[in-house]
């Protein structure tokens, strides 16, 4: 996709983007330029100082997307609070227009691929959404989802990723956890048909989900591929992995009704509710006591030829067995071309789908959140949100990873993921999802996803997504290979120049905050940023004219102001070379002190 215009005409404004507020992500001519020229994939980099609104673009993003997502999924199993026809989340009136990729089917007759969507809301208005000149499709957002339009004029995934303690992009992707874990509870309590995967689209894919990222990579992907892991991190293969699913849990009887089949017209007993759903067990204790058990797994392991997803994961273990007094399966996996061929097999080839398996397998660990506080989470704007939610100990968690080693240059013994740096954690998390999701329609926001990197990582950055998204980094990439990788869209919000260094300035958006008014606007870099020096970027952009530390800035000019060391500029130049290291400020400074000492190669060519 290719956003165009956001803009926000919420009375109350979004965050830190007040009414008012609005962007054009390309121009006419931009994108006439990128559509008739593509250059393969170049992400939008956000930059400027920090509390400038950078993070709120990506939010205001993923909130709107998150409305239309709850507008497209299957009413049936959302909650109460999501079934409102007015909708009331925030921003309450926005106007956003984006190009999307269209199948072969719908290519208009002049050949145009691309579609034109704007969607806009009004405040106590339903979404509506118009694509192109095409009349019937100006309508309310539901008519257009009930023509089975969706999948044309949505990106296939809105995906976010922050690597700190930045709450601030995650919360419409929380939220949709919850959904996506509703839709699979509804079907198994009324036992309904289930697809295997997850219905919706937003997924925030923070660090609870690294190793299956990982996994997903290493089991799939071919060695050119795994290139930058190679080359960077130093991972060489993967070697073994557990997977542990706890199958089943007790459930109180309250809960029962729940499982009630919906076409019965007088209350079921308890007995006749565990008759009616396959997935109900009860047990009687040695008191007398009768209890009850949910064979979570109901809908995703069937007997041993079935395509379901913990069967198919069984078909590629190793090694598999229960633990019968937990009635928790083991699968352990000692990993060669076989091990790879067998996850080949059963998950069609795709990394995609064996993570989007892990993805319904670990949302099931929400399990224990009462269905009150996920009606309090999905009416709840604040960022802390997450924090309400309880942290399982490992053996109450329904589905985790163990035991991930792998090889690594240079290290003898096999090491497992948690004993890789911060960085390290970090590039494999971002490279590996662009991976994942490289011949996706996708929209990728990315907040500060290189804060752990060194200096060479962050140099390199833009060339390792170029190179994990289009295959290609190379300038003789075919013209069809770049228009096919241009339909992801990427926005990732930076401190760091070597990223704008590495953008051309129309992809370069810089944000400023008025103190005064807090007011955010969004400007052009001014100049040409594509291999812009670091001291350029951080004058120009982070308005930082210092190239060296406080500290050392300070001393500097305690030694030129010292009027004792005034009389000797000789000794005064001496002293700042021993102090301050080599850097523009102690040239300059010693240039001006032998200067004004009348030093012959300082000297005043007028004198």
């Amino acid at each position: 996709m290719k956003l165009l215009r956001l803009k926000i005409t919420d009375p109350d404004g979004f965050r830190s983007l007040p009414c008012g507020f609005e962007h054009h992500f390309r121009t006419e001519w931009t994108l006439q330029e990128e559509l008739t020229k593509p250059e393969g994939f170049a992400p939008f980099v956000c930059a400027g100082p920090n509390g400038s609104g950078k993070s709120n673009l990506l939010e205001a993003l993923a909130a709107i997307f998150f409305q239309l997502e709850i507008l497209r999924v299957r009413r049936s199993f959302l909650p109460e609070v999501l079934q409102s026809d007015d909708l009331d989340f925030s921003p309450i009136a926005f106007e956003l227009d984006y190009l999307i990729r269209v199948p072969p089917e719908y290519v208009r007759p002049d050949g145009q691929v691309w579609a034109q969507v704007l969607v806009w809301k009004h405040p106590g208005e339903p979404v509506r959404l118009d694509w192109g000149n095409q009349n019937e499709f100006n309508a309310d957002i539901y008519q257009v989802f009930r023509a089975g339009f969706a999948d044309i004029l949505l990106p296939e995934y809105v995906l976010g990723y922050s690597s700190g303690e930045n709450e601030i992009l995650s919360l419409p992707f929380f939220k949709m956890r919850f959904v996506q874990f509703d839709e699979y509870w509804n079907a198994l309590s009324q036992q309904l048909p289930y697809s295997g995967r997850p219905e919706t689209r937003l997924a925030y894919l923070d660090n609870g989900f690294s190793q299956a990222i990982l996994l997903c990579n290493l089991l799939f992907q071919d060695d050119a591929t795994l290139q930058p892991f190679l080359e960077d991190v130093g991972i060489e293969a993967l070697q073994e992995f557990r997977i542990i699913i706890k199958r089943s849990i007790p459930i109180a009887p309250e809960l029962l009704a729940a499982f009630a089949s919906e076409d019965q017209n007088q209350r079921q007993s308890l007995d006749d509710i565990v008759k009616s759903n396959s997935a109900l067990r009860a047990e009687t204790d040695n008191t007398g006591i009768t209890l009850y058990r949910l064979n979570l797994m109901q809908l995703l392991e069937g007997d041993e030829k079935s395509s379901l997803m913990v069967t198919a994961l069984k078909r590629c273990a190793t090694l598999s067995y229960v633990d019968d007094a937990t009635d928790t399966l083991i699968l352990d996996y000692w990993v060669n071309e076989v091990t790879k061929m067998a996850f080949r097999e059963n998950f069609e080839g795709s990394p995609l789908v064996l993570f989007q398996a892990f993805q319904v397998l670990l949302a099931l660990n929400l399990y224990a959140v009462s269905d009150k506080l996920k009606s309090d989470l999905y009416r709840s704007g604040s960022h802390y949100v997450n924090e309400t939610v309880p942290t399982l100990a490992s053996d109450q968690r329904i589905m985790r990873f163990k035991f991930v080693r792998f090889s690594k240059q240079g290290v003898a013994q096999p090491m497992m993921l948690k004993e890789l740096s911060d960085g390290e954690h970090q590039l494999l998390h971002s490279l590996g999802l662009c991976l994942l999701f490289r011949n996706t329609n996708s929209l990728f926001l990315l907040d500060e996803p290189e804060t752990h990197f060194n200096p060479d990582w962050r140099a390199n950055f833009i060339s390792r997504l170029r190179q994990c998204l289009s295959g290609n980094d190379k300038d003789d990439e075919d013209e069809e290979e770049k228009k096919s990788n241009a339909a992801q869209e990427m926005l990732i919000t930076t401190h760091a120049p070597f990223l704008i260094s590495d953008s051309k300035p129309d992809k370069v958006l810089v944000f400023n905050k008025d103190k005064t008014t807090g007011t955010v606007s969004i400007e052009p870099p001014g100049f040409n940023t594509f291999g812009a020096s670091i001291n350029k970027i951080t004058m120009d952009t982070f308005h930082k004219q210092e190239t060296i530390g406080l500290r050392a800035n300070q001393i500097l000019l305690e030694l030129l102001s010292d009027p004792a060391a005034q009389n000797d500029p000789h000794a005064l130049a001496k002293r700042i070379m021993e102090t301050i290291g080599d850097s523009i400020e102690r040239a300059f400074a010693v240039q001006s002190v032998l200067a004004n000492s009348g030093h012959p190669k300082f000297r005043d060519e007028s004198d």
